[in-house]
C-alpha cells in the first residue's frame, strides 16, 4: 500500500465516477475511457495538466489546500473521502514501525460487563478487543473463537459462516471494505493492517473488486441483521463510539429494532453465555 501510488489509484477511481455532462462538457459515444479525462479534470479544477499527472503518478509532493479543495469539488467528494484525499496526499513521516493499537482500558472492560445490551470493543482493523457476555451470545457461536483471535474482516470475507452470518451480506462487505481502506491510508505503516489486506485480496475475489474500486467511508450508525446459529435472525440497529485516548478504537453497541422473544432473550442481563 504504497502512499504515492495509493493517491493515484484514487484519484483515477473518482474521476471515472463523473460524467462529462454532469462536469457541464460534451460526452459522447467514442470517448475510451470512464468518467473525466486528466485535462478535463485539471481544467475544471483550474491547474495544469502536468501538474494533475504528477499527482497521478505520485511525483508531487504535499499539494496545497487549494488544489486539494478544488479536486474534491470537481470529483463530488463526500467529507470522508475529502479527508482520505489529503491523507493520501500528505502522508504521515514514517519513522519505523508503526505503533500498534493499544489494549482495552480496565475501565473500559467494566463498563461492557456492566452494560445489558451486547457492546464490543474493536478496532480499525476489525480485531475483536473485547466484548460483553450478550454480545459474546451473539457473535462467538458463529466468528470463532480461532486461534489468535476474532477478526470480523476475516470471519466475513473468509469462512463461510461470515457469508451467512450477516443477511445483507454484500453491504456489509462493501463498508468494512471502505473503513479498511481508510485505515489503511491513515496507518500507512501498519504491518499488521497490510498484512490483513494481503490476506483478503488473496482469498477472496469480492474483496479484490470492492478494493479495486477504491470506495472509502466511515460507517457510525445503522441497522442490520444477523442470522444467528441458534436464535434465528436478528435485526439490531448499531452505534459506533470513538473513544478517547486512542483513535484506533470504538465501542459499538447493538440494540434491537424490535422487541421480539429472541432480542429479549439475548438482552437479558441475567442470561449468561453458553
Amino acid at each position: 500500500m504504497e502512499d504515492h501510488r495509493e493517491l493515484g489509484r484514487f484519484l483515477r477511481t473518482r474521476r471515472a465516477r463523473v460524467t462529462p455532462e454532469s462536469a457541464g462538457l460534451r460526452g459522447g459515444s467514442r470517448r475510451r475511457v470512464p468518467g473525466l479525462r486528466r485535462e478535463e479534470l485539471a481544467q475544471l479544477a483550474g491547474i495544469s495538466v502536468e501538474y494533475y499527472q504528477r499527482l497521478e503518478q505520485g511525483r508531487a509532493t504535499r499539494p496545497s489546500d487549494e488544489v486539494l479543495n478544488a479536486l474534491a469539488e470537481v470529483l463530488r467528494l463526500d467529507p470522508v473521502e475529502r479527508e482520505h484525499l489529503r491523507v493520501l496526499a500528505r502522508p504521515v513521516r514514517r519513522t519505523g514501525k508503526a505503533a500498534p493499537a493499544g489494549p482495552v482500558r480496565p475501565e473500559l472492560r467494566r463498563l461492557l460487563r456492566l452494560m445489558s445490551v451486547p457492546a464490543l470493543v474493536i478496532n480499525d482493523r476489525f480485531d475483536v478487543l473485547a466484548l460483553n457476555p450478550a454480545a459474546e451470545r451473539i457473535f462467538m457461536p458463529a466468528a470463532g473463537p480461532p486461534t489468535g483471535g476474532v477478526n470480523l474482516a476475516r470471519f466475513l470475507f473468509l469462512t463461510p459462516e461470515g457469508r451467512d452470518f450477516y443477511v445483507e451480506w454484500d453491504e456489509v462487505a462493501a463498508t468494512t471494505v471502505g473503513q479498511l481502506r481508510v485505515a489503511a491510508g491513515r496507518h500507512p505503516g501498519d504491518a499488521e493492517l497490510s498484512a490483513l489486506v494481503r490476506e483478503l485480496h488473496a482469498g477472496s475475489d469480492v474483496f479484490r473488486r470492492l478494493w479495486a474500486g477504491g470506495d472509502v467511508g466511515v460507517r457510525t450508525h445503522g441497522v442490520k441483521s444477523l442470522r444467528h446459529p441458534s436464535l434465528g435472525t436478528l435485526t439490531v440497529s448499531y452505534e459506533n463510539f470513538d473513544l478517547a485516548g486512542d483513535s484506533r478504537q470504538r465501542l459499538v453497541a447493538l440494540t434491537p429494532v424490535d422487541a421480539s422473544e429472541t432480542a429479549a432473550l439475548v438482552l437479558s442481563p441475567s442470561r449468561t453465555v453458553p
